[in-house]
């Protein structure tokens, strides 16, 4: 049996929130996929493939921007149906994802039409197909990842809404974790063999984490306090409709389960909240102030504030009269 020679999502450093939005869609895919809005070179695809690695079928799909929707959700062979009576189903790319990772990079660039289908199948677990009468549905349980660079188009806000969790990385990187980031890239690429058995048990630990956290996720109970919690987050923020409250509910609860608990917390709603309602909020005065240092994983780093990177506090300018000009007399009235 070949081993599959993908990085290992134990072995990443830097940007926590990436790391746990992809594990709590990892652990319950109907919370809508993630969508990463970041400069490149910020290890986007590299997180996703190895997330891929940590899911029982190690399967990872990516979509291209040319695919068609016949490539995307599959055909019916209308032919064999009228002259056999049976449905023949060739499948397609959401049949091929089914237990793994659906990734698409530049989402924004998608057509609106393969995007819906995309967010359909994601929030529903169950690719439908249908032709002239004919029908035909499977299952397609995955983890949706998207990525896109705002400087390259915008998602239409129905789209953007959709997306369950979003992530904006900071192009700013603080020197510790380029330099680790670095070291474990160069020593992956040249041993990638002696690399994933050095991560071997943490990644195996990830791996039972996720199992277990999948297993744990029906069993977990909503208070009336966490509704009453959340409500008040989505209200507060100004998003409309109620899908951030589902959101919001289903990622504390992959959250808690993630972690273990017997029960659904506060602090499972606080630790997942900015995900959920960053790309939502209608009140930006509601936004934290500062980033959540939590890591995901067994990862660590320093994460920045990506929307205010850069911005300095205003500064008193000290103004001086201008030499040379006379001051004109006051106007008779």
């Amino acid at each position: 049996m070949s081993i599959s020679l993908q990085y290992p999502f134990a072995a990443l450093h830097g940007q926590p929130q990436l790391q746990l939005a992809l594990q709590l869609a990892a652990i319950d895919p109907q919370i809508g996929g993630v969508l990463i809005e970041g400069p490149r070179g910020t290890a986007k695809s590299t997180s996703a493939r190895a997330l891929a690695a940590l899911l029982p079928q190690d399967r990872f799909v990516n979509l291209p921007l040319g695919t068609s929707e016949e490539q995307l959700i599959g055909s019916l062979d209308l032919q064999a149906a009228l002259q056999n009576g049976e449905v023949c189903f060739k499948p397609g790319l959401l049949a091929h994802a089914d237990g793994g990772v659906l990734y698409v990079d530049e989402v924004n660039l998608l057509a609106d039409s393969l995007v819906d289908l995309l967010l359909d199948a994601c929030a529903s677990g169950v690719n439908r197909i249908e032709r002239d009468g004919i029908s035909h549905q499977h299952a397609a349980r995955f983890a949706l990842v998207g990525t896109m660079n705002p400087e390259e188009g915008e998602l239409r806000p129905q789209l953007l809404d959709r997306f369950g969790l979003f992530v904006r990385l900071a192009a700013h990187i603080d020197s510790p974790t380029r330099e680790a980031i670095v070291r474990s890239r160069l020593a992956f690429d040249r041993d990638p063999l002696a690399f994933i058995e050095r991560h071997g048990l943490a990644q195996q630990h990830l791996i039972s984490q996720l199992h277990q956290g999948r297993q744990r996720l029906n069993q977990l109970e909503f208070s009336d306090a966490l509704h009453r919690q959340v409500s008040e987050l989505c209200v507060a923020a100004g998003v409309e409709g109620v899908r951030a409250d589902l959101v919001l509910l289903r990622a504390a609860c992959a959250h808690a389960a993630w972690q273990g608990q017997d029960e659904i917390g506060s602090a499972d709603v606080e630790a997942v909240a900015e995900l959920v309602l960053a790309h939502r909020r209608k009140n930006p005065a509601q936004a934290p102030s500062a980033p959540q240092s939590s890591a995901a994983g067994s990862t660590d780093g320093n994460q920045t504030s990506e929307s205010n990177w850069g911005e300095m506090p205003p500064q008193p300018v000290p103004t001086q009269a201008l030499a040379g000009i006379r001051q004109l007399p006051a106007k008779k009235s």
